[in-house]
Parts: structure tokens; sequence; C-alpha cells
């Protein structure tokens, strides 16, 4: 194959690699990087986890001094300050890297460009734009981060077939099959934090936790207003071990409120005049804990909210092959919903599998995986 070939087979791979980190490497973006001499890949490596080495320094010390004249491919701008780890611009100079081909440009204010401002100044042969589309949509939940100051929003739900999340008497247990729920169980295992409204809590009784542990420990968030949270619920007998905040408002009867502190729960107070308006401070105290996912697990009253606000960026829906019917059952999005079907929000990067009898749609809401390349590494 051809050069350029080569250095798309190569950032391909390296887009492959950056996806391992998923789940350790957050608040940090995702990076993978390859370097080969000739056809030959001499290198590879990926950001294995927060506050360790970079992609690159990973690459560079498997290729050793087989990189010297060699081309790197990498996913992000490599990065010329110090943050966790040194400078990985320096390493690349050290190397005898002579082509740098680079998915995009990283705008974090400490690199901005300074990354491969610092390798033309040096000479390398310098390209960007290769996979850049795919290495925006891999980062996209770091990126709004950086963007919006808020996390990326995932929103879970499953349903029959005809749309309902429970029977008309509130009974949900269980719409999916088990396969289903190990699912979810891997999605709470990558995320920062778990969001629920209080009468989820309170219907269910979650635990909302992965099981087995994933490779993130989750932070479970409980809308709730007035701080009703049940003492004796599965989530306040377990905050001594796995951490839960309870988000009330200015309302909350203090004596509620302290007890909940006492059992082991943080006590988060946010005073706002709407349910959406308490919503979307919270994803900006989120933002400002530098959580990448949030991951909402209802119910309606709460994803309806999210909705309305256009704040949900990609869902993961279980569709069961069961009908319940009923025009009091709930349905999984409430709120005040879209008035006509053309305003309707769309979805794309749409995919479909099979588990078991279940089918599991993931989506993302269009435009979200499209997000400028921006991140913050440390």
């Amino acid at each position: 194959m051809n050069r350029s070939q080569a250095e798309i087979h190569h950032m391909d791979r390296a887009l492959e690699l950056a996806k391992l980190g998923q789940g350790y490497v957050e608040p940090n973006p995702m990076v993978g990087c390859v370097i080969a001499c000739g056809d030959e890949v001499v290198g590879e490596g990926y950001h294995q986890r927060f506050g360790g080495p970079h992609a690159e320094r990973v690459a560079l010390q498997a290729a050793g001094e087989a990189a010297r004249g060699g081309t790197m491919c990498v996913t992000l701008e490599p990065c010329c300050h110090h943050g966790q780890t040194p400078p990985c611009v320096a390493a690349i100079l050290a190397a005898g890297i002579v082509r740098v081909v680079i998915a995009g440009r990283d705008p974090f204010p400490r690199v901005d460009g300074g990354g491969i401002r610092l390798l033309h100044e040096a000479g390398l042969d310098v390209e960007i734009g290769i996979g850049e589309s795919e290495a925006r949509s891999l980062n996209a939940p770091y990126l709004k981060l950086i963007e919006t100051g808020r996390p990326w929003v995932i929103a879970k739900w499953a349903m029959t077939l005809d749309g309902k999340i429970a029977t008309h008497t509130g009974d949900s247990q269980w719409i999916s099959n088990e396969s289903s729920r190990a699912t979810v169980h891997q999605l709470r295992g990558r995320v920062d934090a778990i969001l629920v409204g209080s009468g989820t809590a309170r219907a269910d009784d979650p635990l909302l936790t992965a099981r087995p542990a994933g490779r993130r420990t989750a932070t479970r968030f409980v809308l709730d207003t007035n701080a009703s949270l049940a003492l004796d619920s599965q989530l306040v007998k377990t905050a001594g071990q796995i951490p839960v905040s309870v988000v009330v408002g200015s309302e909350a009867p203090a004596e509620r409120a302290q007890a909940l502190a006492d059992a082991g729960c943080e006590v988060l107070s946010i005073a706002a005049e709407s349910r959406g308006a308490q919503v979307e401070e919270l994803l900006h105290e989120l933002g400002r804990r530098r959580m990448t996912n949030v991951l909402v697990e209802g119910g309606g009253t709460l994803l309806g909210s999210l909705h309305d606000q256009r704040l949900i960026d990609e869902v993961h829906v279980f569709i069961a092959p069961k009908l319940v019917g009923g025009s009091q059952a709930a349905s999984p999005v409430a709120g005040s919903g879209i008035a006509m079907m053309k305003d309707a929000l769309h979805l794309d990067d749409i995919t479909v599998d099979r588990l078991e009898d279940d089918l599991y749609v993931r989506a993302r809401m269009a435009g979200s995986s499209r997000a400028s390349p921006q991140s913050q590494e440390e």
C-alpha cells in the first residue's frame, strides 16, 4: 500500500487502541498511537489510565530505537506542557520521529496548537485530519465536558414493545431479560455518575451499582427535592461503601436532610425555580467535579425534563417482546414533549443488537458526535 493508505490503516488501529482506555482515562480523552517505519509497525500504545503515561510515550517505549526515522500516527495532538506527565512533544523529538500524523488538534489552552507548532519548528513533517471525524466521535463525551462544562448524558430505559416502562399498577420488574440487565451493569461500570428521580428510587428501591464491578465506581445521585429518600432503602444502606448524593431543594425539611447526611449520604442542595433548572444546575455541578459521563436511569419525569431541555446526548434502550397496554401505564419520556412531529428530535449513529429476545438500541442525538476536537489532558 502507498503511504496515504498505510497511514489511514495505522490511524484506524490507533483509534482501536484508544477505545481500550474507555472507563479508565476519564476525565482525560482516549488516545491511541502507532509508530511505523516503512510498512513495518514498530510500536503502538494507548493512554491506559488517568495520570499514567500518554499514548505517545507508551508507543515510543515499545518501539525503542526502531522509532528513529519513523512515522507516528496519533489520535490527538501531542501535548507540549507539564501536567501529571511530561510533555509528549519532547519525547517525540528525542526519539527521532520524522513525521507525525494527527487526527485532530487539541485546543486545550495549555496545548492549543502548541504541540503542532513545536513539531513544525523542529522540522518534522506534520499532517492533521486523517481519522478526525472518528476521533471526534470517540471523544465526544470528553469534548462536551470541555466545551459546555457539562457531562455527556446517557439516557437508559427498558420498555415493552408498546412503549411502557411499567404496568398501570407501577410494576416493572422485570421488563428486560438477564442479558439486557447484564449489559446495563457493564454500562454502569464505565460512567462517573448514575442519576434517578425520587419516584424511581421509591418505587424500585434500586441499588444502582455495577455487578460485577466495572472500570469505574459511579456516584449514585437521586433528584429528591423534599429529601424523601427512605433511610432503609438500598441506596442509603450502602452509602458508606459506594457514594450516594441526594439532590434536594430549598424546601427540603432540615431534619430529613440531616438524617440522610448522618446515614452517610451527601446532601446536595440546589435551589431552582423548576425541576428543569435544578437538573441543569446539577449537570453543571457534575461538570465542575470533572465527571465525563452520567447515566440517567429514569423515571419518565426526569427523562422528560432532560428531553424538553435538549440535554440528552445518547440513548440506550432495551425493548422486550411484551405488551402490557393501559392508558395509565408509564412511558419512558414524559415532560411537555414535542408539539409537531416535524420538530421531533432525530437520532443518528444507530446500532441495533439482539440480546436473546430483547432488542438493544443505541443511538446519539443528531449532531452530538460532531463536537469540535477538544481535550484537557493532564
